[in-house]
């Protein structure tokens, strides 16, 4: 057999190689795809029927009496999320900021170290801390409790991508800034930090998708209540636990009030998640020009 030969049957079993990578990676796409469309097909599917103007206006009913919704958790959700975006915010933020200009030495890298252990850590073990700081300590269940674990899972996504947004951000933006006069924390907080908005609020609005559906830190915190209730210093319902609970009763009217709760929270990670996005892409292009 000549070298030519040699050459040219390499070749070909190159690119068969080739061919079948290229095909076992689209089966795989595929089917990661077809799961993730089964799945939210199933809870559009059994979500929206289930879903009228009196469950999402109205207070769970007694266990036998028909109707009821899940109002209180909706406005539950909204207030324990909005009150992890003020703890964790600020923190997150300044600590990005921190990092993104003074980023070099031991204690920047132990930050990010803290920041990446933080973002492994499972959910339940942060409900569980919480309930060990907040609720065991004050005996009782709050919702206050609840906004400072979902802090604390959203406070490494919010660290990490504000010290790349604040990164990314070209160096001769800050040095522009400076050139004309400004002081360095002027240059940061006017120059620096409205450029980098786009991709801090992507940053944000992921963070929130995050936590949107959790449900393990709720058992240890808000811990669920069936009425109307505002003060974050009590039990609150939250729409994820109010699924939980629902899912894992035996009655019907629970079971398709917990579908129509998952589907809530799929659309509001879908739109979120959608939002993320399209902050995201503005933001490249706003670096880009």
């Amino acid at each position: 057999m000549t070298v030519a030969a040699l050459r040219y049957g390499r070749l070909k079993r190159r690119r068969a190689y080739g061919w079948l990578g290229i095909a076992l990676a689209l089966f795989c796409a595929v089917l990661a795809a077809g799961a993730l469309l089964a799945i939210l097909g199933y809870v559009v599917v059994q979500g929206v029927a289930a879903i009228n103007w009196d469950f999402l206006t109205q207070l769970p009913h007694p266990i036998g009496v028909p109707g009821g919704g899940v109002a209180n958790g909706i406005v539950g959700t909204f207030i324990i999320i909005a009150t992890a975006m003020a703890i964790a915010v600020p923190i997150g933020l300044l600590t990005g900021i921190y990092l993104a200009l003074f980023g070099r030495g031991p204690i920047p890298e132990a930050l990010r170290f803290l920041s990446d252990v933080l973002s492994g850590v499972p959910s339940i073990a942060i409900g569980l801390f919480a309930y060990a700081v907040l609720v065991a300590p004050l005996k009782h269940f709050s919702a206050f409790s609840a906004s400072f674990a979902f802090a604390m899972l959203m406070l490494p996504l919010l660290v990490r991508t504000s010290e790349q947004a604040i990164r990314s951000v070209p160096q001769t933006v800050r040095e522009g800034a400076l050139a004309l006069g400004m002081s360095n924390f002027r240059a940061t907080v006017g120059i620096v930090l409205p450029t980098a908005r786009p991709a801090i609020i992507t940053a944000l609005l992921l963070a929130i998708a995050r936590v949107t559906g959790e449900t393990a830190p709720l058992l240890f915190t808000a811990f669920g209540s069936q009425y109307w209730e505002l003060n974050p210093n009590n039990p609150m319902a939250v729409l994820a636990l109010q699924v939980f609970n629902y899912a894992i009763s035996p009655y019907p009217n629970w079971q398709a009030q917990a579908w129509a709760g998952a589907f809530l929270l799929v659309a509001a990670v879908f739109v979120l998640s959608v939002g993320a996005r399209l902050m995201l892409s503005r933001a490249m292009r706003g670096l880009e020009s």
